[in-house]
C-alpha cells in the first residue's frame, strides 16, 4: 500500500432543509500512531475501528438516509509532517461502501512513522481534509489519541480557527493497558480527558468519548460513531 504525506498550514452549524446538499455529515477520523502506540496497539485500534463501522446500529444510521449520505474518511497521524490516509473521502451510499471501507482497513499494515505527538498539527490536517468537504451539512473531526501534544502548535492555539470554519472536533481518548499491578488508569485517563476537552475538542455538541485502554478501543468507538452520526439524521428530519 502507497502512502502519501499531508501537510496543511492552515459556530455553530445549522443543518440545511433535506435537499440542499446531497451530503449530511463528512466525518474525518484520525488515528494516533506516535511512537506510545505498538504494533499490538495499531491492531487493536484499527480493526476496532472496523468492529465500530460493522456494529448494527452504526450501519443503521450510515444507510438511513439514502438521498444525503455520509463522507468519510480515515487518516494516521503522529509527529508534525508524517500523515497518511487509510480510506480517501468515501460516500457511504450502501453496504457494499462500509464493506469496501473495512477491507481497505483490514489491509493496512504499520508503517515507520516519526515517534512524537503533533496533535496540533493532526486537527490542522484533518481540518484541511474537511475543508474540501464544503458542500455537507455538518463537518466533524474525529481525533483519536493516547497522550498528550509534545510537538508543533499547540491544540489550543489552532482550534479557535478551525471551529471558525464549521468544524467540529470530538476526541477518543485512549487509556493505559491494564497494569500488572494496581491500577490508576481511572485517575489517569480522568487527567487525559479533561486535558482534550480544555486543548482539543470544538463546537456546539463537541464531546470527549474514553477508552480505558486499546482493549475498550472498539466499544468506545462504536458508542462515539453513534452519538456524533446520530444528531444529524434527528437534525435533518426535524
Amino acid at each position: 500500500m502507497t502512502f502519501r504525506k499531508y501537510i496543511y498550514a492552515a459556530p455553530l452549524v445549522f443543518l440545511p432543509a433535506i435537499g440542499a446538499a446531497d451530503c449530511r455529515q463528512a466525518l474525518a477520523l484520525g488515528l494516533d500512531v506516535s511512537g506510545s502506540v505498538d504494533l499490538r496497539e495499531y491492531r487493536l485500534q484499527i480493526d476496532g475501528l472496523v468492529t465500530a463501522l460493522n456494529d448494527p446500529e452504526v450501519i443503521n444510521i450510515f444507510l438511513s438516509m439514502p438521498s444525503a449520505p455520509i463522507s468519510l474518511l480515515v487518516f494516521e497521524w503522529s509527529g508534525p509532517d508524517d500523515h497518511a490516509v487509510l480510506v480517501p473521502w468515501t460516500s457511504v451510499i450502501g453496504q457494499e461502501s462500509l464493506d469496501e471501507i473495512s477491507a481497505q482497513l483490514v489491509a493496512t499494515q504499520r508503517r515507520e512513522a516519526t515517534p512524537g505527538t503533533a496533535l496540533g498539527e493532526a486537527m490542522e490536517v484533518g481540518a484541511g481534509f474537511l475543508d474540501a468537504q464544503k458542500r455537507c451539512w455538518k463537518r466533524t473531526l474525529d481525533i483519536s489519541g493516547d497522550g498528550k501534544s509534545n510537538l508543533g502548535p499547540r491544540p489550543r492555539h489552532v482550534k479557535d480557527a478551525i471551529g471558525s470554519r464549521g468544524i467540529t472536533i470530538n476526541a477518543l481518548v485512549i487509556g493505559s493497558d491494564a497494569p500488572s499491578t494496581g491500577d490508576r488508569r481511572q485517575i489517569e485517563i480522568g487527567e487525559l480527558s479533561s486535558y482534550f476537552r480544555a486543548e482539543v475538542i470544538i463546537g456546539p455538541d463537541a464531546f470527549v468519548q474514553t477508552a480505558l485502554g486499546f482493549e475498550d478501543y472498539a466499544d468506545a468507538m462504536t458508542q462515539k460513531l453513534k452519538r456524533e452520526l446520530e444528531g444529524t439524521v434527528i437534525g435533518a428530519l426535524q
